[in-house]
């Protein structure tokens, strides 16, 4: 086996071992990050949840309190307080109550527990409610979950007690709203939860008593398990059901326990958040690192045999050398550097053939550095700024011809990338510059602004939400109704372009993007504003200068741009903006363009729109 392939197979076990290391990491440590989150944000659902039932729990008390403090019951307690008085004419009054509040229940009971009017149940009036004359100060408590009685069935309900505080013997306002389905939909829930209400009436589960804000619940024998298990112990818990064999159907549900004023479970309260974002995305999260590794090994492999090659060419280029000296060619030189042997016997053996070819040397280096001379007067006047990062790379290769091998090779191996980007720069500023100067003259066509601005956002929305790097919402104050304009629907779209791409640089850690019409006297108005960093006023004074940039990389021409395009429409552009607190850009658009016939725009025209891409469409400023 050659040393070549030696060192060729070393490097490459070296690279697929690290590789894969690495994968793993990645896709372990991910997944159990992303768990732990999704752990805290359905717990903080769960409290969510948990507030939402005690605002309800607040509310019905409110209401009872309302029906306690009106007038109509304090007549009627008045009334009630003399001893002739006729407890018959009071029979429908908590039916009225009810309605007029929203409740669906509602009992009136005198101070010796008498009930004398019941909405909800009204052949048991004149029973004595007991319970209520036992407690001592019912304005001071909240709504409590109580067993409620009917004609024809048995129900729980949020119930609350209130006093009538103007008559001296106690005057009882009982009320509430059923726990059933219309209660769950008034329970606002988030995207990918729901929840299922079980009232415990029965000893044994019975699937058709647990239901959901929509309705009837699919499956509901799988819920038994859980629905025993707090029925043995009425405390919160949670479980996961597998609802079919893909592990993305699984949903967590958190079980809050339903008890009574004294302790006794009569239903539950299932809060379920599906499980489902978690499964898809460490599936995601297995494909690219899957794609991920296959690459870094195809690149490592190139990489392998880039680099046996570059230690192994050394030695090959001084037998080569050395063969071609002994053929009679005494100008041969090797081209190595280094303190290592390998560059000690290049240096050595360039020395003993030096001798030979001194003037010849001497001559090719004079025309050389004459040539080289030549073209640096030619192209200082036009790449001076732009060559500058290449000469600091140049330079800093130049210095690494001092360390050792290996150490070269990581620093040529990162100039070498540096110069190709650095030429690439500047092929696409000096393409930029020339597109630039060759901006066509408006074709102008009827154009709506609030579609043309939602079709050059919509090319961003992948950027917005991009795995792995800062959020960047969007809001839309669009009014309705504005009247077409007559514009270059092409241009405005990329300006549009433009004045997103200027707001996503100012917001390198996220924000919100924020985008407003409104119909002026003359035509409309157009606002982007973001939430980055800000400018100061001397930078809002030069923003729309042709090649004047805040940005380290930009070419300052977009924002120029976006104003050549408002300027050949005949509008006006403006910007506002406060150090840190965002940034805000006005660009007012005339409704016509004077002595032009506007056309309809084609179909053709808007797809051809939505295709463009970012890249292509707009030049970063």
């Amino acid at each position: 086996m050659s040393f070549r392939a030696k060192l060729f197979l070393l490097f490459l076990a070296t690279v697929l071992a690290s590789v894969s290391a690495v994968s793993y990491s990645v896709t372990h440590y991910t997944r159990a990050a992303y768990e732990e989150a999704d752990t805290q944000r359905t717990q903080a659902l769960v409290e969510q949840f948990q507030k939402e039932f005690a605002q309800q729990r607040e509310l019905v008390a409110r209401q009872v309190e309302n029906v306690s403090n009106s007038e109509v019951t304090l007549k009627m307690a008045i009334d009630l307080q003399r001893s002739n008085a006729d407890q018959s004419l009071y029979v429908r009054d908590a039916a009225g109550a009810a309605q007029e509040h929203g409740l669906n229940f509602m009992e009136f009971v005198i101070a010796d527990g008498t009930l004398i009017s019941s909405a909800q149940y009204p052949a048991r009036v004149g029973f004595k409610e007991t319970w209520v004359t036992s407690g001592k100060d019912w304005n001071g408590t909240e709504a409590f979950l109580r067993r409620e009685e009917l004609p024809n069935e048995v129900a729980v309900a949020l119930t609350a007690v209130r006093t009538q505080p103007n008559v001296t013997q106690p005057f009882y306002a009982i009320g509430g709203r059923r726990l059933d389905q219309n209660f769950l939909a008034s329970l606002v829930a988030p995207a990918g939860m729901r929840t299922l209400l079980y009232l415990n009436l029965d000893q044994s589960f019975v699937p058709g008593d647990i239901t959901s804000a929509t309705g009837a619940v699919d499956q509901p024998e799988r819920f038994a398990p859980i629905i025993e298990k707090i029925q043995k112990q009425p405390s919160p818990m949670a479980q996961t059901i597998q609802w079919n064999e893909d592990a993305a159907s699984a949903e967590v549900f958190h079980v809050l326990p339903l008890t009574g004023r004294n302790g006794e479970l009569l239903g539950a309260l299932l809060v379920g958040s599906s499980r489902g974002d978690l499964v898809l995305l460490t599936r995601h999260i297995m494909k690219i690192s899957a794609v991920v590794a296959a690459a870094a090994m195809l690149a490592g492999l190139l990489l392998t045999w880039w680099v046996s090659a570059r230690i192994t060419r050394p030695i090959e280029e001084l037998a080569e050398g050395a063969r071609d000296v002994a053929a009679g060619h005494w100008n041969t030189r090797i081209q190595l550097t280094g303190r290592d042997e390998t560059g000690q016997l290049a240096a050595a053996f360039n020395h003993m053939t030096q001798t030979l070819t001194t003037q010849r040397e001497r001559l090719v280096q004079t025309e050389r550095v004459a040539a080289w001379r030549e073209l640096a007067r030619r192209l200082a006047h036009e790449l001076r700024n732009p060559l500058f990062p290449l000469q600091i790379t140049v330079e800093n290769m130049q210095r690494a011809r001092q360390l050792k091998h290996e150490q070269f090779l990581e620093v040529f191996n990162e100039s070498t990338a540096t110069l190709k980007a650095e030429l690439a720069n500047l092929n696409s500023i000096v393409n930029r510059f020339s597109d630039f100067s060759k901006m066509p003259s408006p074709e102008f066509s009827r154009v709506d602004v609030n579609e043309a601005i939602r079709s050059a956002v919509r090319l961003f929305e992948p950027q917005f939400h991009e795995v792995g790097k800062p959020t960047t919402a969007t809001e839309y104050f669009l009014k309705e109704g504005l009247p077409e304009i007559d514009a270059d629907s092409e241009l405005l779209h990329k300006a549009f372009q433009n004045l997103v791409l200027n707001a996503l640089d100012a917001m390198p850690a996220g924000g919100t993007l924020t985008f407003r019409t409104a119909e002026t006297q003359s035509g409309i108005r157009i606002e982007v504003s973001d939430t980055g960093k800000g400018l100061t006023p001397e930078e809002c004074s030069r923003l729309f200068t042709p090649y004047y940039t805040t940005k380290q990389q930009g070419t300052g021409l977009g924002l120029a741009i976006v104003q050549s395009v408002v300027s050949d429409h005949r509008g006006t552009i403006s910007v506002s903006s406060e150090e840190s607190h965002g940034t805000t850009f006005r660009i007012e658009l005339p409704r016509r363009q004077p002595g032009v016939t506007a056309k309809k725009l084609p179909l053709s025209s808007a797809a051809d729109q939505s295709a463009a891409t970012p890249e292509t469409a707009a030049a970063s400023d």
